[in-house]
Order: structure tokens, then sequence, then C-alpha cells
């Protein structure tokens, strides 16, 4: 094909696979931030004047970065939720998400969130302050950071007895928007990171990130400066050499606890909740920690980090032999050790002890078995099954690709008739919308009434919420005088998007005797935070498994589902719905998806440009979504970007969390902030928090998408994304289009290879080891 089309309709259907694909794209120029397990340095950026450390060169760093951590460098890569949306009347989105994750911080760690704050702009540095500061930027705009964990596989193996460290449902209490450091904090870090050659703009930062003393701490241990996001161990090596001389060196203990926890924050952001001690040990010593071992006994003896121990099973899956009476010391029983950080295994423990309470109970006798057996035989195939299964367990698992949301549906409505409080939760408001609107067509039409406390119950009536406004009691029933929610039946669509944290919290939350249905895709990606729950609770068989015998339809449902299988199918396409776009390089994908989006499809598939989304695998690069939305506003939103780059108009993203994207558009902007609309509810981002949390929305990752579908998609696979791509990536992009897909494909056969040979990377994870006591017991 010599010549290239300029609109869809010279663009032949179809699918694409071997034979179309175009010449090899030139990647000079197009470093792009991998998508669910390709790894890259935070903003590039090494410290000046911080040489590597010992062991360092020549170390690639093997852990998989899933492309989640571009969307919480979005939010400023906060490990806890931040304050910053101001009061218009109404509790947003945002603030929902930001008291959902502190509630959860008060229950599972029950300690302080620590504070985060902007960085001040306009320094001027050089050398290894504008290193460091560059690095920390880069991952506050979106750039990855690097972690060097090799995801192996998990042996076989069988629980052991674990550590009483059980958290106690407690009530969520409602949170005050996070402070900034006191001026005075400020100052004294200020002082500080100047001695060390560290520039002085991150001290509002830092001083967030230790708390209070944060200038005596970094004094007394300057590696402390590991725990502000963006900065590496490097750069914290060269402000140690600062301020220590000669003191400092690389066998420095105080050096080994920090890289060790360092590296488990790593490790979460790559989604393991603990990482194996060999792993640890190995990325340790890459590190230029001396005695890795020595470096993480002391962060576990000063409560920087927790260790676990599984007994190991055989190759047939017995358990490990045990000694006969007598000879327990000659047999040597086979373990495998983890290392987590408490924050993790703890909400690991809350979730599985939560899980094990509903799986175990009876639930509340709300409508007799005639009634359900009624419900269910005016129901057909597994939409039946669905509501038996429900009407006699605590716990059920639904699986299914969009089209099975009817089950759901016919449950929510069918328990409703019954008399349940039921009530169905969404991954984010474009979900909730969807969901809504097949309840009211599934037959849903009662309102649902408004709670006590003057809140409504739900946006338009109806009994959905989003995840976040459901925990922070915002949306949905609120919470009874015990601190549960107010329900009898939950259903938590989405449920592959859930994190331990946001898992562990909704099953404490839980009444006794409700029932808890989680509902999803197991194809798509897995969640943004730590934690794989969907998957292993499929994999773990503690409750009842529905699977959808629903098809998705069309050529489109078609296309999906052979992906999902790992088959990359050639479909039929007589109205256009899947469209190739070839392309050889970066500039052309470029021109090739602002014209589709602006042009062809609104003209040839009649839908307009406000309801087609572009997807890409990561933020950087000449085919990121920076690239993309900055072409995309010049052709559909010019202006000049008054505040901070954003114009009335504009199509943005969200982030009040990390993990957590809401999209809308920008309203207007005024001395309060930037005035936002996400999901029908305003929002008010004040202006020192506007770089860190929005960015443009015409194109996002998949991740950012997951949970969301919109009329037409365009996703645009540039040629340097071929090591991104990986089955469970394309199956959730192309799975975005409700009507129409157009794949702009530059990647040739790395395509079809990704989805007929890589799947979803591993995650470490504990979860599996709790729930084997309750596999024993059912």
């Amino acid at each position: 094909m010599s010549t290239e089309p300029e609109t869809t309709e010279d663009t032949e259907p179809g699918t694409p696979g071997a034979g179309q694909g175009p010449r090899t794209a030139e990647d000079a120029g197009q470093g792009h931030e991998a998508e669910a397990g390709e790894t890259s340095e935070a903003g590039g950026a090494e410290a000046g004047a911080g040489q590597k450390s010992e062991g360092e060169g020549g170390v690639a760093d093997v852990g998989q970065v899933s492309e989640t951590e571009g969307t919480e460098a979005d939010a400023g890569q906060k490990s806890e939720a931040e304050g910053g949306v101001a009061d218009v009347g109404q509790v947003s989105e945002a603030e929902a998400e930001l008291r959902a994750q502190q509630a959860e911080r008060e229950r599972i760690e029950q300690r302080k969130a620590e504070k985060k704050a902007p960085i001040e702009s306009g320094t001027k540095l050089s050398g290894k302050a504008a290193d460091l500061l560059a690095a920390v930027r880069a991952v506050e705009s979106g750039e990855k950071p690097a972690t060097v964990f090799e995801e192996s596989r998990p042996a076989p193996r069988r629980s052991a007895p674990e550590p009483e460290r059980r958290t106690q449902p407690v009530a969520p209490q409602p949170v005050a928007a996070a402070a900034a450091p006191a001026p005075e904090a400020v100052l004294a870090v200020r002082q500080v990171l100047a001695e060390g050659g560290a520039p002085e703009a991150l001290a509002p930062q830092v001083a967030a990130a230790l708390g209070e003393g944060a200038d005596e701490q970094l004094r007394a241990d300057p590696w402390q400066l590991l725990r502000t996001p963006g900065v590496r161990p490097e750069q914290a090596d060269g402000f140690a050499r600062s301020l220590l001389g000669a003191e400092c060196g690389p066998d420095d203990e105080r050096r080994g606890r920090a890289v060790t926890g360092w590296l488990l924050e790593q490790a979460a952001l790559a989604g393991h909740t603990a990482l194996e001690m060999p792993a640890l040990l190995a990325a340790l010593a890459q590190r230029g920690v001396p005695e890795p071992d020595s470096a993480v006994q002391d962060a576990i003896a000063e409560g920087e980090a927790l260790v676990f121990q599984h007994a190991l099973e055989d190759e047939a899956g017995a358990p490990a032999p045990t000694a006969a009476e007598g000879d327990e010391e000659d047999v040597e029983r086979p373990v495998r050790v983890l290392v987590g950080l408490e924050r993790y295994a703890m909400a690991e423990e809350s979730l599985a002890d939560g899980l094990a309470r509903l799986v175990n109970s009876v639930p509340k006798q709300d409508g007799s078995a005639e009634d359900w057996e009624r419900a269910a035989a005016a129901a057909q195939g597994s939409t039946a099954e669905l509501i038996r299964a429900v009407a006699g367990e605590g716990l059920v698992l639904h699986t299914g690709g969009e089209a099975s949301l009817a089950e759901p549906a016919a449950l929510l409505n069918a328990a409703r008739t019954l008399g349940l409080r039921a009530w169905a939760a969404a991954h984010g408001p474009i979900g909730r919308g969807r969901f809504a609107a097949l309840l009211r067509r599934s037959g849903q039409t009662a309102d649902v009434p408004g709670r006590a406390d003057g809140a409504p119950a739900a946006p338009g009536g109806s009994p959905v919420a989003t995840v976040s406004g459901l925990l922070a009691g915002v949306e949905g029933p609120g919470r009874d005088a015990d601190g549960a929610l107010d329900l009898d039946l939950l259903v938590v669509l989405d449920a592959p998007q859930l994190d331990v944290e946001t898992a562990a919290l909704l099953t404490e939350s839980m009444p006794d005797g409700a029932r808890l249905v989680l509902a999803g895709d197991p194809a798509v990606l897995w969640s943004a935070g730590p934690g794989r729950v969907f998957a292993d609770l499929l994999a773990a068989r503690i409750c009842p498994q529905v699977a959808s015998r629903r098809p998705d339809p069309g050529p489109l449902g078609e296309l999906v589902s052979g992906i999902g299988i790992g088959e990359l199918n050639q479909v039929e396409a007589p109205g256009k719905e899947v469209v190739i776009v070839p392309v050889r390089d970066a500039g052309e994908a470029v021109h090739r998806t602002v014209q589709l989006v602006a042009d062809s499809v609104p003209r040839a598939i009649g839908v307009p440009a406000e309801e087609t989304q572009v997807i890409t695998p990561g933020h950087g690069g000449a085919v990121g979504t920076r690239a993309l939305n900055a072409a995309l506003k010049e052709r559909l939103n010019p202006g000049p970007g008054r505040f901070g780059g954003f114009d009335p108009g504009d199509r943005i993203v969200h982030s009040p969390a990390p993990g957590h994207t809401l999209p809308g558009r920008v309203v207007t902007a005024d001395a309060e902030g930037l005035h936002l609309s996400c999901g029908g509810e305003t929002v008010v981002v004040p202006k020192e928090r506007v770089e860190q949390s929005v960015r443009h929305g015409w194109a996002l990752t998949a991740h950012q998408a997951a949970g969301s579908r919109w009329p037409a998609v365009v996703v645009v696979l540039p040629g340097d994304a071929a090591q991104a791509l990986s089955r469970p990536w394309v199956y959730t992009a192309f799975g975005r289009a409700d009507r129409h897909l157009s794949v702009v494909h530059g990647v040739e056969q790395a395509l079809p290879r990704a989805v007929a040979e890589v799947p979803a990377k591993p995650r470490t994870t504990r979860l599996p080891v709790l729930l084997a006591p309750q596999v024993s017991g059912t």
C-alpha cells in the first residue's frame, strides 16, 4: 500500500492480523511509557553528583511497572489521598475518593495519614539539584519510575499459620482535607536540602512525607529522602554524601533499610502486595547494598517491613512432608518467605477475614425461598443461576463481558421487588451512568428515596453509586448505627478493578447477613493498585461462581471475545464497526488519529468527536497521551491555555487519588481554581493542584479507560509500543468501544503475537494463602 487512506470511508474494514501490518515504524525519539509491564526510568534523570551505587551498573530493571503508574503519577503519586477539592455545595466524586482512601488508612493501618503538598515552581537549578527535581516532577507529571522486581510465578503452596495481626471493622469517620505542612517546618527542611545540594523546591513534599521533625530526620538519616515520591536511590546517595561526607558509605545500615522500603514501594506500584525474599535480596544487591540479608532484617526489626512464611506443596500438589513423631528435626519443611509493607499486609488479612465472614454467614431471610425461586424461574439461563446462587449465599462471583451486565441488572430488579435494599456500585461515573440506564431499560422504574441525612441516594434516583462514593458515604444508602452499609445486597461491577485496600474496606463495610456479588470481566487489566483480588477469588473457589452465557453481539463482540481466548480473528464489519488504519511512523500515527476523531468517525460513523475516545499504551513518547492530547486540543479546542495549560471546553481527566481518574470537561477558571464537570458533578481543583492532578483527556491509557465505554474508540498502536502490548491490554483497549473501533496500526505482527502469547503479568500476593483455609472448609 503506497498511499494511506485519508478517511475511514477509504479504509478497508477488517481486523488487524497477518498480512495487514504496515512497514516498520520509525521509532527514533518514540520512548514509550510501558503498559502493564514495561519498565522505564523516572523522568530519565540521574543525580548529577550522585554516582550510581556499587553493583548497579549494567543491571537491568526487570520489574514490570504497570501503566497505572502513569495514572498514579498524574495524582502526584501520593501514597494517600489528598485534600484540595473546594467545597462547592455538594461533596464531589473527588472528595468521595479522598474520604474512602483516608477511611481505609484509619481502618487498616490505624495511623495518621501522611500529607502531601505540591512542589513550588519557578526555581532555577542546575546539576544534581536540577536532576533530582526533574525526576520528582517527572513522576508527578506522568513519567514512570523504575522498578527492579522479577515477576516470577509463585510456586504451589498451602496455608501456614499466620501472625495474629487481624484488624476489626470500624465505622469510617469523616475526613478533613489534608493540610499543608507548617511554614516553619518547610523552612527547616529547605535549609537541610540546600546543605545537601537537593532542590529546595522539594521542601513541602519532603516535610509532608516525613511529618513532624522532618529536618531532624533528614540530618539523622539522609536516605529518608527516598520516602519522597520520585526520588531514586542514587539521588538520595548523592544527597547523603553531601551531608555526611566521609561517613557516607554503601554499607551504611540506614541506606540498606531505606532502599528496602523503597523497593517494596516500587513493588506495590507494579501490583505486588509482597515480594519473595530471593527477589528482594537480588534487587538490593543490584542497588549496591553489600549485605542485603542484613538490610532486610534491619527493616523488619525496625517495623518498616513484615516477613511471612508459607509452607510449600510438592510438585504434585501434596503438602510438604511432615516428620514422624520424634523425628521433627530430621525433616526439612520447605517454606516460601515473603516480605511486604504493613499497609498491604494488613489490607490482605483484613480482606480475607471479611470474605470469610461473608462466605460462612447465612444470608438474611429476605423473601421466602418460594419467592426467590419464582424470581429465578421468571429469568432464563445464567440469570436464573445467578438469582438462585444469591438467594442462599453471602458471596457470589459473576463473570462475563459487557452483555452480561443484563444479569446483575435483572438480579437487582428481582431483589428490590422482594423488598431487599439492593444497590450496585461501579468503578467510575461512566460505568455508573451506563448501569443506571440499563436498569431503567430492564424494568427498574421506582425512584430511590433520599437518605435521612438529606444527601441524595444516587444520581437520577437510581440504586447505583460509584465505589468511592459508596464507601465515603456521599452516594448510596449511607451507613447504619454500627457503621456498616445500610443495605441487604451489594453488586460490585468492574470487580477486577478492586485493589486490596478498596476490597478490604468493602467487605468490612458489609453488614452481617447481607449478600455481596462481585461481577466483572476477568480478561481485562487488573487493578491500578496492588493486588489481583478478583482473579485470586476466582482461583480460590471459596464461593459460587456464575459464568454468563451472554455473548457480546456484533463484529466488535466477536473480535473482543476472540482476543479473550488468545485469537485475533478476522471479522466481517459491513457497517465499518472495525476499521484498520495502517501507519508507518509516529508523525503519521498522530495525523491519522486526529483525522479520525475530528473528521472521519463523525462523518462516516455518525459519532461526534466528544463521544470518541483515543487509547494509547503510555503517557510519554511521540505517540503517548501527551503528544496526542496536544494535537487533539489544537484541532478540537484551540486556545492559549491560560490556566495551567487548560481552556474552557477542554476534555480532561481528573486524578483525585492514585489510580483513580474522573473524565470530565473544563468549565471555567477563577481565583478558586479550575472548575471541572466530572460525571455530572462540579469539582474545583485549586491552582497549586492542577499540574499534578489534571490532564487533558482526549487520549487515555487503557488502565485509565478501564471500567468505561464510549460509542467510538480509536486505539493507537505506534511501532515502539510492541513491547508494551499484552492480551489483557489489547482486550481492555478494544473492548471500550460500543459502536465503532478504529485501530491506528503500526506494530505489524506484534499485535497478533501479543494476543496469542503474552498473558497478564503475574503479581505476588498473599491472598490465595490467606483464603486457603476457606477452601478446605467448603
